[in-house]
C-alpha cells in the first residue's frame, strides 16, 4: 500500500473500506476496498475528514478480482452452465438446464493448486435441474497476476471442468423374470416402479415381457426386444447367487458384454450391467422395486447420458455406497454413491 494526498488520489485504487458518519442520517461504509477513486470523490472524501488515503499499486500484469473472477468462470464451464457475479471476487455457477452434473477432478486440483484461487463444487455424478448451484469460484487477493488467470484458462483450453450432460430418450423393454410372475401366482410391483423411475429420467417403458425361470426362455425374451428395437433392456428377477436363479446366465446367453456382476453398494449388490451392441442390459435387484434410493440411481442417469460406465469405476462407488436408509431422503444431498 502507498499513502497519497486524496488530491493526487485520481485513478487510484482504494486499499480499504472508508466509513462515512452523518449525525442522525447514515453511518456505514460509503466506499469499498477495490473501489477506483474518480473526480467526484474528491470534495465527499474531504468532507469525511481524510486528506490522506491508503492506495494499491496496481502494475500493468495484474487484474481486479471481479474481472479475474469471470474469465475462471468463463473457463470452468461448459454451455450448459451460467453464472452470476456477486462482487468482491466471487462469482456462483448454476445449471442452466436439467441433466447429469459431471466433474473433471483432475483438472479442478491443478487449478486449486494456486492458493489465490478459490473453486469450490458440490459432488458430481447427481442429477441437477435448472437453477441448481453447482460451483463458486473467487479470486483471494484484490489484483492477481495475469498468469494465474492464465494458467486455469490453459487447463480448461480443451474441455471445462463443469458440464451438464443431456439425459437421451430411450425406449426401454422390460423382462421380468420368475415362475411366481410367469405362471400368475403373484401380481408383478416391479414394471410399474420401473415405468415411473424412467419416466422421471426421460425415457419411456415401451414394453414389459415376462419369462419363467429358465435361462434360454430368458435369453430369448432379452433378445427379441433387442430385435423389437428396444435401446435400454431392464431385467428384473432372479439377480440373487440361489441356484435357481437363471437371469445373469439369461443375460449372457442373449450375446450380453459383462461389464460387472456384482457392486459394492447397499442397497444394489446383485447389480448386473451389459451390453449387447450398444444397448445397455441392467440385471436390477429386487431393492430397486421397494427402495427410494439404490445403485439404480447411482448407475443408470450416467447410462443414460451414452457414457459407459467401467468395472472400476463401479467398484470405486464402495466408499460412500452405504445408504442410511434415512427416514426422509435427501438424495442427492446426503454423501451416497460420493
Amino acid at each position: 500500500m502507498k499513502e497519497v494526498a486524496v488530491e493526487k488520489a485520481i485513478g487510484t485504487v482504494l486499499a480499504h473500506d472508508l466509513t462515512q458518519i452523518i449525525p442522525g442520517q447514515f453511518k456505514g461504509s460509503r466506499y469499498k476496498k477495490g473501489h477506483i477513486i474518480q473526480p467526484e470523490d474528491i470534495d465527499v472524501l474531504l468532507s469525511m475528514g481524510k486528506r490522506h488515503i491508503y492506495i494499491i499499486e496496481k502494475s500493468d500484469q495484474d487484474l481486479h478480482e471481479d474481472e479475474a473472477a469471470l474469465r475462471i468462470a468463463r473457463a470452468v464451464t461448459g454451455p450448459q452452465i451460467e453464472y452470476q457475479t456477486k462482487g468482491e471476487g466471487k462469482i456462483e455457477m448454476f445449471a442452466a438446464e436439467d441433466g447429469l452434473l459431471k466433474i473433471n477432478r483432475r483438472m479442478l486440483e491443478r487449478v486449486v493448486e494456486d492458493d489465490q484461487v478459490v473453486l469450490a463444487t458440490v459432488h458430481e455424478n447427481r442429477l441437477v435441474k435448472k437453477g441448481d448451484k453447482i460451483a463458486a469460484t473467487r479470486v483471494i487477493p484484490l489484483f492477481i497476476k495475469e498468469q494465474s488467470v492464465k494458467r486455469v484458462e490453459e487447463i480448461c483450453s480443451d474441455a471445462p471442468i463443469l458440464e451438464v450432460r443431456s439425459l437421451q430418450h430411450k425406449k426401454v423393454a422390460v423382462v421380468t423374470t420368475g415362475s411366481e410372475v410367469y405362471s400368475g401366482l403373484i401380481e408383478d410391483k416391479f414394471g410399474p416402479v420401473l415405468v415411473k423411475k424412467f419416466q422421471e429420467l426421460g425415457s419411456t417403458v415401451v414394453q414389459q415381457v415376462f419369462s419363467d425361470d429358465d435361462e434360454d426362455m430368458i435369453a430369448g425374451k432379452i433378445r427379441e426386444m433387442v430385435d423389437a428395437g428396444a435401446e435400454f433392456i431392464a431385467v428384473t428377477g432372479g439377480m440373487s447367487v440361489d441356484p435357481d436363479d437363471r437371469t445373469p446366465m439369461g443375460i449372457r446367453k442373449a450375446g450380453g458384454e459383462i461389464i460387472t456382476y456384482g457392486a459394492s453398494v447397499l442397497p444394489g449388490a446383485m447389480f448386473m450391467l451389459a451390453y449387447i451392441g450398444n444397448v445397455p442390459v441392467v440385471g436390477l435387484p429386487g431393492c430397486v422395486m421397494y427402495v427410494r434410493t439404490s445403485i439404480f440411481d447411482l448407475i443408470v442417469p450416467r447410462i443414460l447420458t451414452g457414457e459407459i460406465p467401467t468395472k472400476k469405476e463401479i467398484k470405486k462407488l464402495a466408499y460412500g455406497g452405504l445408504c442410511l436408509s434415512c427416514p426422509e431422503c435427501t438424495y442427492p444431498q446426503c454423501g451416497f454413491g460420493r
